[in-house]
């Protein structure tokens, strides 16, 4: 399903340098006598009562068999996810016949391997119960020796409905309530999620549908040997602060039939280091644990803007004395991370901000969901594109929400060589949670394997307990008595703290863990792991989110130590929509714009934070209006996340009214699950909207911010540097709307701005400003600003701020923007040239269904000239976007 959307991305994949290396390096090889058989492929898949029938595709899940053999169409379009509820809640069977060779047979012990199953299933085999499972983020192994025949064997997976399973649990649970019950009606979802340790938004989130999905999600195979098989291994690079060095433990997890001896060889060749071990193996599962020391000192890996990212194959071989043999290879990085919370002068409370190996780091990005509600249609192109936007957009972190899913392998071996950190939930979000042991002991095993599935990756910076759950029971969501409250937070200990965190500190000590976000971090702790005010400002890290208030009010936002959530909603694209709707559901009154929005009050909360600044789109063509509007909440969403995330940039250094020392924002969100209204800067499908062109300039390594502050106009130069310190000046000029010759111009004395850290280039009083230029006024006129060196070379990208709301803009008129597209010479890149004929504001360029992206966009036009590249993700030509081409500016919507 919308394959065709994502083809673009091999553009991206051409600029990643020794990509195919660095994932093979990720892929387990067979060894130690194993023998692999993969069960992959065609399987049988069958409804409850046999009514539906059909071949479907392992790894895979149900939805997807159903529309690839034609019995359901685009699971996306217009109402189908209500259309296709019943799948979700029939309980399927997939089966699958296979034959074992007489030589592999006759080994000692055989193994089913189940990456993953989604979510609830018995598996047999020949008739004969193997095993059940309940947990879609688990392996499961399970032992069928002495169950495999001559002839074919019949494997099958019974799946129960998810929803059916999560009622029932939900329904036993009669000693006391587990909120909430359900989503709120907007979302159109399924009840009791919280009940299965499944993807929490696959029954439905305020920015996705409800699919429930069935399936077997990740690969199966049958695994035969005699003497022993490696599970898995990892490898934790560790700094030796007393004798500054650096070593590598590596760990092998072993599931011995036949004790063994032999050895254990390491090598990192690039750093001419090596060692061999004695290895012991008796029968069980067990863990060994062996230390490479270095030889040599290494180059260390840096978040993306902080310097390069330095990966080594790391190899290991084993060699039993039976002449058993397991070979394997994996990218290591060398670099450090703390999570710092200590206290600030002048400010109650404690800092919380990442040091990366020895570096105050400021943390600039997003948060990540669910790439599709159909895990199996996720591809690494579509992966690759999402990690190249973010990091095209100056993002150093992406933060791996918990209400959806621990990601691909690649995931996070792009985001190792990209030097994008990752900030890792665990994946419980918006809810309490049952403790029942069953359920504990599910969830300890999660834990165990995605710490040691993910913990070689330089680019997980912290792991994190839950979303929002403490804020939840501090903040009382589900209405709890004040007598039942102890008890909540009892379960809430025992799962986050006593189970999972404990689990964590075991597996890995390389680094930090968070209960929770938001949370207090260590104050939390004090106060018992749910602190009274998991939102304080002056500990942690906070979410805020504001769709009333003003948004350009930036005194409003809490000055708060770490922002890792905040946002706007805004609509995607027409050629977004238009693959999942018709021209009847282009209106803002329509059931489709309606149904496809699963926030409370959505749509008019866009259009009143809108209002607030601009005249909305009263086009008599209903889908131009349709369009505009899309526009003009981009507008919003771009224009609010920008002051919002300026304010925090400039809020590092300054300590006011003992709040500050900002030290990371992640906005809400960076991609969507489907088309649909959302918080999201790129769109399904790899399009960006407005607010992530923006990214590319707010989170720029240095970025001038302009805001008011009583009566005066405040610059800031904002440096994530390390150690260079800029001397640079404010070059300030202001524009009238009906000219394009500037009123006039004014540039700062030369400044130095502190490396890492805000500092203030430029004040002067706005009414003197404007007395001093004549013929402006706050609604005729707009400053823009940008910092240079002492001999003028442009250091900061362009900015610009608003002395008054453009809806009340004098002289603002209408630009008649045309336009010529021209090839550039360079492949898949064409010019745009624009001619005006008065000052526009947001210019915004689309083209349709042209996969590719802009240099800039959605900018401010002040000249009666401007070229802008278009590069493009397949091959096109100049023809095909000249008639594909929209150009919108704000005047043109009223």
């Amino acid at each position: 399903m919308n394959r065709v959307v994502w083809s673009f991305a091999c553009f991206y994949l051409l600029e990643v340098p020794f990509l195919d290396g660095a994932l093979a390096s990720e892929v387990k090889r067979p060894g130690l006598g194993v023998d692999v058989i993969s069960l992959n492929g065609k399987w049988q898949l069958m409804n409850s009562n046999s009514s539906v029938s059909l071949s479907a595709e392992v790894p895979g899940c149900v939805h997807t068999a159903l529309q690839r053999q034609g019995f359901i169409s685009d699971p996306y379009y217009r109402f189908n996810d209500l259309a296709y509820r019943w799948i979700s809640l029939d309980s399927w069977t997939y089966t699958t016949l296979f034959s074992v060779p007489t030589h592999v047979r006759g080994k000692g012990k055989a193994v089913l391997v189940f990456e993953g199953v989604d979510t609830v299933s018995t598996i047999s085999l020949n008739g004969v119960t193997i095993g059940k499972t309940d947990n879609m983020f688990r392996r499961y192994d399970f032992e069928v020796t002495g169950l495999l025949k001559d002839e074919e064997n019949v494997l099958q997976v019974w799946i129960m409905s998810a929803v059916t399973y999560a009622s029932q649990r939900s329904h036993a649970h009669t000693e006391y309530r587990v909120p909430p019950d359900c989503p709120p009606p907007v979302q159109k979802g399924e009840c009791h999620v919280n009940f299965i340790r499944k993807a929490q938004s696959s029954f439905s989130w305020d920015w996705g549908p409800s699919f429930p999905t069935l399936g077997i999600w990740k690969g199966v195979r049958l695994e035969v040997f005699n003497s022993s098989r490696v599970l898995s291994y990892t490898t934790s690079p560790k700094y030796d602060s007393e004798h500054s060095s650096w070593n590598v433990e590596v760990e092998l997890f072993f599931d011995v039939f036949v004790a063994s001896k032999g050895l254990v060889h390491l090598s990192i060749p690039l750093l001419q280091s090596e060692a061999e071990f004695q290895l012991s193996l008796t029968p069980g599962q067990s863990k060994k644990s062996f230390v490479l020391q270095l030889n040599q000192s290494v180059s260390l890996w840096w978040p993306f803007g902080h310097g390069e990212q330095f990966l080594y194959y790391l190899t290991i071989d084993v060699n039993l004395e039976g002449g058993e043999t397991f070979n394997a290879d994996r990218m290591v990085a060398f670099r450090t991370v703390e999570l710092v919370q200590e206290p600030i002068p002048s400010s109650p409370g404690l800092s919380f901000y990442f040091r990366i190996n020895g570096k105050p780091i400021f943390l600039k990005g997003s948060n990540w969901i669910p790439v599709h509600a159909f895990q199996d249609q996720v591809t690494t192109d579509m992966i690759t594109i999402l990690l190249r936007s973010a990091q095209k957009a100056n993002m150093n972190t992406l933060r791996v929400w918990g209400g959806g899913v621990y990601e691909q392998d690649i995931f996070y071996s792009l985001c190792d060589m990209y030097g994008i950190m990752i900030w890792q939930d665990f994946m419980f979000a918006c809810a309490l949670y049952p403790t029942e042991k069953d359920f504990i002991q599910t969830v300890r095993e999660e834990v165990t394997q995605q710490v040691r599935r993910l913990k070689s990756h330089p680019s997980v910076v912290i792991w994190s307990g839950n979303n929002e759950n403490e804020a939840a029971i501090a903040t009382d969501w589900f209405n709890i008595s004040v007598a039942a409250r102890p008890l909540y937070v009892k379960d809430y200990v025992n799962l986050y703290v006593e189970n999972i965190r404990d689990i964590v500190l075991q597996e890995d000590s390389t680094r930090p863990f968070l209960v929770s976000s938001p949370t207090n971090g260590v104050e939390s702790e004090k106060e018992g792991w749910v602190a009274k005010d998991p939102y304080d400002p002056h500990y942690g890290d906070t979410h805020y989110y504001s769709y009333y208030k003003d948004c350009w009010d930036w005194t409003a936002f809490p000055r708060t130590r770490f922002a890792s959530e905040y946002g706007f909603q805004s609509w995607p694209s027409l050629s977004t929509l238009s693959k999942v709707s018709v021209s009847s559901d282009w209106d803002f009154s329509s059931n489709f714009s309606a149904h496809r929005q699963h926030h409370e009050d959505g749509n008019q909360q866009m259009l009143k934070q809108a209002e607030l600044h601009y005249i909305l789109p009263n086009s008599t063509d209903p889908v131009q209006k349709y369009r505009d509007t899309i526009y003009i909440t981009q507008v919003m969403q771009a224009q609010c996340v920008k002051i919002q995330t300026e304010f925090y940039r400039c809020s590092r250094s300054d300590i006011v009214e003992g709040k500050g020392h900002t030290m990371g924002t992640l906005y809400w969100q960076l991609n969507d699950i489907w088309q649909g209204p959302s918080w999201s800067s790129v769109e399904f499908g790899g399009k960006w909207k407005m607010l992530h062109y923006w990214a590319t300039d707010f989170y720029a390594p240095i970025l001038s911010a302009g805001v008011e502050d009583k009566g005066d106009l405040l610059i800031y130069g904002v440096s994530d540097s390390h150690s260079e310190k800029h001397n640079v000046k404010a070059k300030v000029k202001l524009h009238s709307w009906s000219s394009f010759n500037a009123v006039c111009s004014l540039e700062s004395n030369v400044t130095k701005i502190k490396a890492g850290g805000s500092t203030l280039v430029f004040q002067h009083s706005i009414s003197g400003l404007l007395m001093q230029c004549g013929n402006c006024t706050r609604r005729s006129c707009i400053v823009a600003f940008h910092l240079s060196s002492p001999e003028g070379q442009l250091i900061s990208p362009h900015n610009h701020i608003f002395l008054s709301s453009p809806r009340y803009a004098e002289g603002l008129q209408k630009p008649n923007i045309t336009f010529t597209v021209k090839d550039t010479g360079i492949v898949q890149n064409f010019f745009v040239t624009l001619h005006c004929s008065f000052p526009a504001v947001y210019v915004w360029l689309d083209v349709d269904n042209i996969p590719g992206h802009f240099d800039v966009n959605g900018f401010l036009m002040l000249s009666k000239k401007s070229t802008v590249i278009f590069g493009a993700w397949r091959p096109t030509t100049a023809e095909e976007i000249t008639a594909n081409l929209h150009i919108t500016s704000l005047r043109d919507v009223y």
